[in-house]
């Protein structure tokens, strides 16, 4: 067990340098490239090979620019420790021990370290969700040999970044708690949750406010302090959040504090479940099965849809990811359990549909995976289907219940976990690049030779909807666009003539398209 005012550092001591307090490794123990090792027989140059550390001692418990930090978790960088420091001041120098769970930060003034001792003193400090102990070194400075100094890369990448960083703060607001993010190359819809499934893996997030600005999607979010923050833009800072897309432009926003009044798609306040969403229609249907906007983080935004590179580890702890939809105000002479199946299904493999017995304009629809509920929350949400305009959020049930047998249910419940129209059955599959909000053009595929395209119009006019214009893929003669008179006369067709038997073997499969004939 390590003492509360113990520097437990491997290497090597000014000659005369007594040991007390400040009780080092063993002296056979030596620091390579930030990790303990201890010398094994036959390898003496292990000592040589060493990155020699100098400690010039003092007085113990008298402040110091060097700061001890224990109890770091094995894992941690030479970031992540210098990102605790540079709120404070400037950071000199950095030395990991992973092996004794310690770290060293050189500040390059004892105004600066006591700044951070103090701020740590009242407010634990936390690296990857581990609770970590800050105090003054019992020595005056941390020094490497001039031999070694570069042995450490990744300590030399840190403190350059650090520098970079607060060079950089001369132009945009300092160090803060609001972090203002833009999303670069959106090929992929990015949603308030998969923001904050993103940037609550560094710290707790308290608030987001996105909105759209310049034709861009943008972010504010508040962390609870500025250390957070930092830690947050170092980490995240130039991620993709998809593969090759998607990428977080982060910097500070000249805010202190977010005013969040509604908890909805375009904002949230965590600290405040209970805020409403700004929408009457929804807030009821939310009070009789949906479940407050509360901000679940997401772990299923997983690489099935693409790789999410800033994202890509499940936190210990977290709830399980919900996939089941609260779909409200919708048109109870129409609705069906296979209609939102094929509706649905458009951004993901729907396992089970129930329309409300009680209140047959609400319905749950159970997806997959997490990540295919945020897609049809995206495009589904506010669109005009059969007359009127749907909500669609997250319910509060993790999964839908089939009725019991006997009980009875009047078809409403259905369950289509075997269902052969699943688009997205294939790990990786390709439907996943072409997922696209409903449009009044429709892609179609899998149309035999042997029917044309009056027989395709025709069949479309039948289900209602008014044809503007048909073209036929001219390098593959199985797939055509089809455009209708508008985006709710397309999300009808689609419901109705996906899966619509062209011919004896042949049936017609329909999407929406990103492109006009």
């Amino acid at each position: 067990m390590m003492n509360g005012d113990n520097d437990d550092v491997g290497g090597y001591l000014n000659p005369g340098t007594k040991r007390g307090s400040d009780e080092l490794l063993a002296q056979t123990g030596a620091v390579s490239n930030g990790s303990v090792m201890s010398p094994a027989p036959n390898h003496a140059d292990n000592n040589n090979d060493a990155k020699k550390v100098k400690l010039d001692t003092k007085n113990p418990g008298a402040p110091s620019r060097v700061i001890h930090i224990r109890n770091i978790p094995n894992e941690v960088t030479e970031a992540e420790i210098v990102h605790l420091g540079i709120p404070f001041g400037k950071v000199t120098n950095v030395l990991v021990l992973k092996g004794k769970n310690q770290a060293f930060l050189e500040m390059s003034d004892e105004v600066s370290a006591t700044t951070m001792v103090n701020y740590f003193t009242n407010c634990t400090a936390q690296l990857r969700g581990r609770a970590v102990y800050v105090q003054f070194s019992n020595h005056k400075e941390l020094k490497t040999d001039q031999t070694h100094s570069n042995a450490n890369p990744s300590a030399q990448a840190a403190l350059q970044a650090a520098q970079a960083l607060v060079n950089q703060t001369d132009t945009q607001g300092g160090p803060n708690t609001v972090l203002r993010v833009i999303v670069e190359h959106m090929i992929y819809p990015v949603t308030l949750d998969v923001l904050y499934q993103i940037f609550s893996r560094v710290g707790k997030v308290l608030k987001i406010v996105t909105f759209t600005k310049n034709n861009t999607f943008q972010a504010l979010i508040q962390y609870p302090d500025v250390v957070t923050a930092q830690a947050a833009k170092m980490t995240l800072d130039g991620q993709n959040i998809y593969n090759a897309c998607c990428t977080l432009r982060i910097e500070y926003s000249k805010l202190s504090n977010l005013n969040v009044k509604y908890n909805n798609d375009k904002s949230r306040d965590y600290t405040n479940p209970n805020l409403p969403t700004g929408d009457p229609a929804l807030d009821s249907a939310l009070a009789i099965g949906g479940m407050p906007f509360t901000g679940m983080p997401l772990a299923g935004v997983t690489p099935t849809a693409a790789a999410l590179g800033a994202a890509g580890i499940r936190l210990p702890g977290q709830p399980s990811p919900n996939c089941v939809l609260l779909v409200s105000n919708l048109n109870e002479e129409m609705v069906t359990p296979d209609a939102l199946f094929t509706l649905f299904g458009v951004y993901g493999d729907v396992q089970r549909v129930k329309i409300l017995f009680n209140k047959k304009d609400n319905a749950l629809v159970q997806m997959s995976e997490p990540h295919q509920t945020q897609l049809a929350i995206s495009h589904l949400d506010k669109m005009k289907t059969w007359g009127k305009q749907i909500r669609v959020t997250l319910s509060k049930h993790q999964t839908v219940q089939l009725p019991k047998e006997g009980q009875p249910d009047a078809g409403l419940t259905k369950d289509y976990s075997n269902s052969p129209l699943h688009r997205f059955k294939k790990p990786g599959s390709k439907n996943y690049q072409n997922i696209y909000p409903p449009s009044a053009t429709l892609h179609l595929s899998n149309i035999p030779p042997t029917v044309d395209e009056e027989q395709i119009k025709d069949a479309f006019a039948h289900a209602g909807a008014s044809v503007k214009a048909f073209k036929f893929f001219p390098k593959d003669r199985k797939m055509a666009l089809i455009q209708l008179g508008s985006v709710e006369e397309a999300i009808a067709a689609l419901i109705k003539m996906h899966n619509f038997q062209l011919s004896d073997s042949s049936h017609l499969r329909v999407s929406f398209s990103k492109s006009t004939i």
